[in-house]
Formats: C-alpha cells, structure tokens, sequence
C-alpha cells in the first residue's frame, strides 16, 4: 500500500524505475502491478509497485517474454512483500563479475594477445568462456573467465578433455546451485523476511552472499583435490 513518503505519483514512479508513465499504465493494465491507491481522482503508488517493476525490468533484461513474466508474477505469494520481490529481483541479476558482451573475432584476439587458431577457439567454446553467434567470427565471451580459458589453452588442453571437464563442471555446478537455492529459499529467507529488514538491506546482504558463496565453493574443492590426492596414494601403498 502507498502512505506516508513511500507514496508516489505515476510520474514520480515513473522516475524511480527508468520506464514511461506509459509503459507502467501498459503494465498495471496487464495485471503485473496491482491498480494504484485512489484518492479522488488521483492516483498513487508505493514500494510494492516499484519492487514489481524493478522484478519486471529485471526478468526482460534475462530475456523473459511478457507473457513469461506475467506467467512469474502469478507464481508469487498473494502476501509478497516488497522486501520478497526485491529478493527476488537480487537473486536473479546476473552473478558473473561482468556481463557477456559480443566481441568480433579480430576483438578476441586483441584481448588474449595472441592469434587464435580455430583449434584454440573450439577448446574455449567447449569450456563456455566463448559462445559462438549467428554471425561468422562473432562471439559471446564472458570477460571474467576469459584469462583462465586462454591459460588453459597455452597448457595444451586437448578438446576432448575440455568437453569432459566441462560436462563435470555444468553436472555439479547445477546441482550445488539447486542445493543452495534451497538452502537460501527455506533458512536464509525467511530469517530475513522475520527480521523485517527494508529491501535495500536484504539486497546489500545477498550481494554480498553471492562472491562468499564462490570462495566457500572454491575452497571446498580445493580441500576436495588434496584429499582425494591423499587418498589415492594410500590405496597404492
């Protein structure tokens, strides 16, 4: 409900979120935000409708259609509070450092420094540091990993192993990003919904779970090696 000085015009809405007075009136009218409180003939908005749109915003820029994203709106508790939607706004933005961007071949090469052959290309796309396009010679790279794919490639890393290491990685990343999404979905959550905390501090507190979680991931396997290191020297001793 809008009060108080979380109460906003559509126009003042409007502003906060980055779209047109029209584009929300084409929303609301779509049923992806509920209709404005009325007070004679104005009408005003407050935080749950900010906290939908900036959800809507979000799930466009993940390529969601309108029809999709309707389809998640309904999926929401009848009783979400602006701090759940931003929750889920947060959990959904992207968790990679930078954003792929779409680079021409010539571009790649002047980012890793070297030529790379069609061979070396292959072996970074069988690692998804590189997606190929519909264009020839343009691609998807994800900058962050792009240091590590090229290393690996300068060790000579044959394709069929790429392929390999990478059906382990995608099999197991998925599987602990499901696990912990339950682990935040029924612990984290609701401690924080109870807590009553605003959304910018619930938004502040998963970004900063987000690269935690990474470094726990990291050092988990690399506790993993070193004990299946030792392990199998026990066995042939």
């Amino acid at each position: 409900m809008a009060n108080g000085s979380d109460r906003m015009s559509v126009e003042q809405l409007a502003e906060r979120v980055g779209m047109t007075v029209r584009t929300i009136r084409f929303y609301a009218g779509r049923g992806l935000i509920p209709p404005p409180v009325r007070e004679g003939r104005n009408g005003y908005y407050g935080l749950d409708h900010l906290a939908r749109l900036e959800l809507v915003r979000e799930l466009q820029a993940h390529g969601f259609t309108l029809s999709a994203i309707e389809g998640y709106l309904e999926r929401l508790p009848a009783d979400a509070t602006p701090q759940d939607v931003a929750l889920q706004r947060t959990m959904l933005a992207p968790w990679l450092p930078d954003l792929p961007e779409t680079v021409s071949r010539a571009d790649l090469e002047s980012r890793t420094g070297r030529t790379l052959s069609d061979d070396d290309l292959e072996v970074l796309v069988a690692l998804r540091v590189v997606e190929p396009t519909p264009d020839e010679d343009v691609f998807r790279v994800a900058p962050a990993h792009l240091s590590v794919g090229v290393a690996l490639v300068d060790l000579g890393l044959p394709l069929d192993a790429a392929v390999a290491a990478e059906r382990v990685f995608e099999t197991h990343a998925r599987q602990i990003a499901e696990e912990l999404t339950e682990v935040f979905r029924d612990q984290v959550w609701p401690h924080y919904r109870e807590s009553g905390e605003r959304p910018e501090a619930m938004t502040a507190m998963v970004e900063q779970f987000k690269p935690l979680t990474v470094q726990a991931l990291v050092t988990a396997y690399e506790s993993a090696v070193d004990e299946t290191k030792r392990a199998i020297v026990r066995r042939r001793t």
